[in-house]
This record gives C-alpha cells, structure tokens and sequence, in this order.
C-alpha cells in the first residue's frame, strides 16, 4: 500500500490524539486582534474553516497564497488551511521592501494577498485579486466555520509552498516545495531533535524561513506547543522561556548573540537550564558562542546546514555519547561544524570543492525557472554553492560560499542584487559587495564603490538610496570609496582578491 504523504498528517493526528490539548498560543503584542489560545481542535477546525472561506472566494486548487506576517497564529494556520486543502501557501518575507513584494506576487501569480496591518501602508501598491489585511477584515472574509471545504485527494509530489530566497541572480527565486519534501524533512528533522508531546516550542524563527524549517509540521504531528513571537528580543526569549516552560526554540547565530547579552544583566537564574534545546543555523557561530550557549545559559546547542532549496535540513550536529567526556571548550569545537548527513540524505564533496546533496528533502525547482533549475539540479544532485570538506563520521565542515551569497544574521543577500540598487545610483561608476567577517551578524554587507568624476556622494547618501529600493538587511551596512576595482584582462570583477584583505588569517572564508 501506498498513501500519498501531505502536511496534513501532522495536523489530523495531533487533532484526534491531542485535540484537547493547548496547541498555539498567539503573539500578545501585535497589530491584529490576537487570537485566544487555541487546541489542537480549535486549530484544525480553524484551518477546514479558512479551505472553505478560500473555496467560497473562488481560488481553485493549484492557487497561489501569499502572506506577508510577521510570525502569527493565523499565518501558523495556514500551513495548513492553504496548502492542506490543495493550495500554494506563498510565505513573504516581512522584511522587503514594497517593490520587492511586488515582484514576488506578480512572479508566483498568486491570487490572494495577505498583509500584515504593520506593513499595510508601506505595501499599499502591492496588490492581488484579492487582496485582504490581516485580523478582522481576513477573518470574516477567509474563515468560514462550518461550512465543510471542497475535498482535495492529496498528492505527495504537488506543490506545498513557494519560498523565495535570494541567491546568486538579481531577483529571487521561487523554490517549490512538494509535500513530499516537507514531510520527510519535519519527521527526519524531528526524529533526530527527540520532538515530542511535552515539547513547547518558541516561534523565534521566522515562519516565512523555509516554513519555520519544518517545527511547524514536526511539533504538530507530535502534539507539542507552539508560543508564537512576533519580534526577536533576547530579554523577551528568556522571559517566554520562564512563563512557558519553553523547551526547544530555532535561530540564526545573531540571535544567539541577543540570548547571551540578555542573560548578562538576567536578574535570577537562567530559565531553561537543563531543558532547552536551541538549534542554530544560518552560519556557523564561533567557537566560544557555542561553548557559552552550554556553560551560561545551561542549554543544548544543536546546528543544522541547509537551504531553502533542501527544506532545509541537509545536516545535523548534536551532543553526542562520544563528546561527554570533553571539556567544554573542545565540545564546542566538535559542534561547530556543520555536521553529519540527515537520515536519508546523501552528501559528497565534487572535484572543485562544492558540497551536492541528494534525497527527498530536495526541492521540486525553482517556480517558472526551468534554467536556473537545471543549473542547480545536475545528474541528480543539487549544488549547494557552498565549498566544504567531509571529515570523519563523514561530518561535513562549511569553509566557503561558491555562490555570490552573503549569509548576515541569518538572512541570505544576494550580493548581485545590492550591485544592482547601488549601481542605479547616477553617481556610482563601478561598485563590488562582498561578505566581510562581523562578531554580531556573521557577515556584514560591504560595499566597495568607484564614483563618478566630480562626485560629492557620502557614505550615508548612499546607504539612505539602497534602503529605498531594498530591505534593510540586504543594505550596505559600511560603504569604502575607492580609486578603482581589482577586474580580470576580460573586465571581470575579482571578488576573491577584493575579499582576501578582510578574511586573511582565518581558515573559514565564511563567518
């Protein structure tokens, strides 16, 4: 027997083993009406109610959903209201700037549009057939309580999410992700991180990052508890630790930063000793931010690698039975690498030095992009763009980015997509960004500009025009004028020289 595998078994069993059972608590402090805390009945009934509001609009099977939140009950929600009735949930990030959504809606030709009420003026050009802000105005249109929904025959290889992400072209790609690929990566990534139904889990990761990596899926299908947080704030994580008996949270290395400097000035004991699991990826954190995650705050530090095209879990580096006997510190440096292949992920090293991965966690393309699909995806294997090596127990080590990617607190920027807002600047001649090292976000952004002749352009002229045209993060975080810019005999840019001077000394090209 074959049963087709769909984001829906995690929600129908946590409903008819947990159903009583407190599913999701809703961020307090938000825009929208939170919703009151909701069982995992409440949730799922919720979700037939939103398949229904969305059959009653007219939005077929197949369609596109976008939403643009914050992480929120109602976009948690969707997860399964949307994908598991036979849409596309398109999850934005909250992050870009109007002409970047933009682009996103018109690229995955989504229906319905979502907006978070915090974002509602800056994205008012943004629009779709339907176009809704989230709270009241979305609940009474979308959710229709008892009204049975249009059935859908679930299909494993159909189009769950689309994910943009940012590589290495101007524009980002759409990544599609089947149901197929995010079942196995939520019970994989949740077998290996012991998920289970006594786990509460804090939304501190972003849900539109791969869909929260899969701990939407995998605490649900175990019967845990999701607490949604709206906005990261290390003091905040640690007071939600204390009040809800927090056992597990995700994050980039930056917000590991914000956890550390909050518990300095923490009046009391550290909450969640000897019960948090924190799982980080992103980039790998140094040394010694892994070995005070487990001797100040007293949690078990986990690291994953992946992308979004690998939904993500490509790797896992847990504590295990052999580290017990190190020292702290050289636990720590056993942690820092990115780890060992996933159930069912094969990983190999090609003769240029970039990591390939295969299995089922792999994406299905890029949404309307069959070359660059077929640029990622060769005899069967993806290409990460990212240089490592395998060592022993076949653990994987990230030493380099192979593709224009410049990873600062968590967040993926294309470096060819910030040349291209800084270079439309009518005084900018020639201009190169790169990653540099930075102890807060990893990498920082760094511009290196030419201007043109006679040109008065300052520093923070320059950074306040990219901000009108991207997200923040992607922004030049420093700008350095100079005369001219190492280029080949051909006129291409040698990024490799212009970086050297930031990384020399480090093993590590990236951070």
């Amino acid at each position: 027997m074959k049963v087709p595998l769909s984001v829906v078994d995690f929600l129908r069993r946590a409903e008819q083993v947990y159903g009583q059972r407190v599913a999701l608590v809703d961020e307090p402090d938000q825009p929208a009406p939170p919703w009151p805390d909701l069982t995992y009945a409440q949730v799922a009934e919720r979700a037939r109610a939103q398949a229904a509001g969305l059959d009653a609009l007219g939005v077929p099977q197949g369609a596109r959903v976008a939403m643009v939140s914050h992480n929120a009950a109602r976009l948690f929600t969707s997860f399964f209201g949307v994908s598991g009735s036979g849409r596309i949930l398109v999850p934005v990030n909250f992050r870009l700037v109007a002409e970047e959504v933009k682009y996103i809606i018109e690229h995955s030709g989504a229906e319905v549009l979502l907006v978070d009420p915090e974002l509602d003026d800056a994205l008012s050009g943004v629009t779709a057939r339907h176009r809704f802000v989230i709270g009241k105005e979305s609940d009474d249109e979308l959710y229709r309580f008892g009204v049975e929904p249009r059935p859908w025959a679930p299909d494993e290889d159909a189009t769950a999410t689309i994910n943009y992400t940012s590589g290495t072209t101007a524009r980002p790609k759409g990544v599609q992700l089947t149901h197929r690929n995010l079942w196995i990566n939520a019970t994989t990534f949740g077998w290996q991180m012991g998920v289970n139904d006594r786990d509460v889990y804090l939304h501190t990761l972003p849900q539109f990052h791969c869909n929260g990596w899969g701990m939407v899926y995998a605490v649900t299908g175990m019967g845990g508890r999701h607490v949604i947080l709206r906005k990261v704030d290390g003091a905040e994580i640690l007071r939600r630790v204390e009040e809800h008996g927090v056992t597990m949270l995700c994050g980039a290395p930056a917000v590991v930063n914000m956890i550390l400097d909050a518990a300095a000035t923490w009046n009391g004991p550290i909450p969640g000793r000897d019960r948090v699991r924190i799982v980080v990826a992103g980039a790998p954190p140094p040394t010694r931010t892994i070995e005070r995650v487990e001797t100040e705050l007293g949690w078990e530090f986990a690291q994953i690698y992946g992308l979004t095209e690998t939904s993500p879990v490509l790797t896992m580096n847990r504590r295990r039975q052999e580290y017990d006997s190190l020292s702290s510190a050289d636990r720590a440096g056993r942690l820092g690498a990115a780890g060992a292949p996933a159930i069912g992920v094969e990983i190999r090293v090609d003769s240029s030095g970039e990591i390939l991965a295969r299995g089922n966690v792999i994406m299905n393309g890029y949404w309307n992009q069959p070359d660059e699909t077929a640029k990622a995806i060769v005899d069967g294997w993806f290409h990460t763009g990212d240089g490592g090596t395998i060592g022993d127990n076949h653990v994987v080590s990230i030493s380099d980015r192979k593709k224009d990617v410049i990873i600062s607190g968590g967040e993926n920027v294309s470096s060819i997509e910030v040349e291209d807002a800084i270079f439309a600047h009518n005084e900018v001649a020639e201009v190169a960004v790169i990653g540099v090292p930075d102890e807060k976000w990893g990498e920082l952004v760094l511009a290196l500009v030419v201007k043109t002749p006679g040109s008065s352009l300052t520093e923070d002229d320059l950074i306040a025009y990219t901000k009108t045209k991207l997200a923040g993060y992607k922004c030049p975080k420093r700008i350095e004028f100079r005369e001219a810019l190492a280029r080949t005999a051909t006129g291409k840019l040698q990024k490799f020289k212009l970086r050297e001077e930031f990384w020399t000394g480090r093993e590590r090209k990236v951070n």
